[in-house]
């Protein structure tokens, strides 16, 4: 990547003219949300933060970008883990903020979308879809505070994966503010179009790299009448695997949600949260935290999840289980989950990996994981939960507990290099849901073929030429 210059004043003072009174930020403690990681482990620097109100404003101020050669860092609610939305330290770059575009522009139940602007936070979405009798189906911890645009501009994955896909198996249409500062209005709620390539797509998980999403029609579902949870015993990943095959047999699309969870990050969360109790009363070295949702009448899963897990305990699949008896309960066994990141805080802290293998290799990369890095770090404390429904992991090793957070952060190099080596060699993913971004940038790089270098560079050379729309994350030019 090219040297690039702090973005002179006169370029600065244009911008704000652009942008107009309460469009942008320039005092340092007012900028400071938007330079910092999510994590607080990455903060950059910028001269200005824009923060338009429509799509018009949001391409004015990228075509000044575009004749200046401005750097652009796209950013909707700040809360990705790769550094993938926060500016570099060199005062080159500004931030565009698409936190003040916020309208829902459509809620149309008969072609079941809604149609938002990327600044809207996706609990907002689940909320009106909600209020509508509909679903809204991507949840994941953040979508308090995580928007829409940042959703799609990483393809975000969650919990209800298994059923209803990545956040691009959710979007129908996108408007999109191009490079050069045109508006791509591609807002089509349609279902089939085989016009050409599905151009969408590439702004999908596209890190805004290739443009600005500005807006996009999303899939609404119907929604669930009947929810059932359980939290299962089980001897070993493999087994939970096999659990997984088996209750898709048995109940087939009802099983919604599916998560693979170790007993030491369990462990980690009694320790530093008294609020969670253990859901069961022996101790078990793996489980199965799974929902099952339907549009039948309350309770009518009860009867198949219960037949299922019976069943499944015949064929030595499951230890224990205990099933919700009540919704407040069930949510009581997700908040578990969710507070699994505070609970890695308490341990001093992780080196995370969000990576996925094929389903079938889901075991071998956890033994493989686990001893390779006890074999280099005798005291590392593996830790391992995820989405197993689509061989999604969250493999985050806890420090040892004499060590300082600052000599463990120290051997992070090795230790990504450590388990990502066995990600790839299993046909695997260095990053399943969470994106590329400026931290996984060199590896990904490393690990990819030089065709796929080679493609990934040709597309963003045609869309970007001049490299200004997130430069440094995702691709290097």
């Amino acid at each position: 990547m090219s040297f690039r210059p702090p973005v002179p004043t006169a370029v600065i003072e244009r911008l704000k003219v652009a942008a107009g009174p309460g469009g942008y930020l320039d005092a340092l403690e007012d900028m400071a949300p938007y330079v910092k990681s999510w994590r607080g482990n990455w903060v950059g620097a910028t001269p200005l933060v824009l923060r338009p109100k429509t799509t018009e404003e949001v391409a004015a101020l990228v075509k000044i970008c575009a004749e200046t050669s401005t750097a652009i860092v796209p950013q909707s609610g700040n809360t990705g883990l790769t550094y993938g939305s926060q500016p570099g330290k060199g005062m080159n770059e500004v931030v565009l903020s698409l936190s003040r575009m916020k309208a829902v522009r459509d809620i149309d139940l008969k072609n079941d979308t809604i149609t938002v602007e990327a600044g809207v936070v996706l609990q907002e979405i689940q909320r009106l879809a909600a209020d509508k009798n509909r679903l809204f189906p991507l949840s994941l911890g953040a979508e308090g505070t995580c928007q829409i645009g940042g959703n799609i501009s990483t393809n975000a994955g969650g919990i209800q994966v298994l059923r209803y896909g990545n956040t691009r198996n959710l979007v129908l249409g996108l408007e999109v503010v191009l490079p050069d500062g045109r508006i791509w209005n591609g807002l089509r709620g349609l279902r089939k179009d085989n016009t050409g390539y599905d151009l969408k797509q590439l702004f999908i998980s596209g890190e805004g790299t290739l443009g600005i999403i500005t807006a996009a029609v999303l899939k609404l579902f119907p929604k669930p009448n009947e929810t059932q949870t359980a939290w299962i015993a089980v001897e070993s990943p493999e087994a939970g695997v096999e659990l997984l095959a088996h209750m898709r047999a048995t109940i087939g699309e009802s099983v919604t949600s599916f998560e693979l969870i170790g007993r030491s990050i369990v462990d980690l969360l009694l320790e530093s949260m008294p609020v969670h109790s253990d859901p069961l009363r022996s101790v078990y070295p793996w489980y199965v935290l799974t929902e099952l949702t339907g549009q039948g009448e309350p309770g009518s899963l009860a009867e198949p999840l219960s037949a299922a897990l019976e069943s499944a305990a015949e064929k030595g699949l499951i230890q224990d289980a205990v099933i919700a008896s009540s919704n407040e309960q069930g949510k009581r066994l997700w908040k578990m989950r969710e507070d699994f990141a505070f609970a890695q805080q308490h341990a001093g802290g992780t080196i995370a990996h969000d990576i996925s293998v094929p389903l079938s290799r889901i075991t071998e990369f956890i033994h493989r994981a686990d001893n390779a890095l006890l074999a280099a770090y005798p005291t590392v404390r593996p830790t391992c939960f995820g989405h197993v429904g689509d061989g999604n992991l969250h493999y985050n090793p806890a420090k040892p507990v004499d060590w300082t957070y600052e000599r463990y952060v120290g051997e992070r190099e090795r230790i990504n290099q450590i388990v990502h080596d066995i990600v790839v060699d299993l046909g695997g993913s260095i990053s399943a849901e969470h994106g590329i971004g400026l931290l996984r940038l060199d590896e990904n790089l490393r690990y990819k073929s030089q065709v796929e270098v080679d493609m990934l560079t040709a597309v963003k050379r045609v869309f970007d030429p001049a490299n200004i729309m997130n430069p440094g994350k995702l691709i290097r030019l």
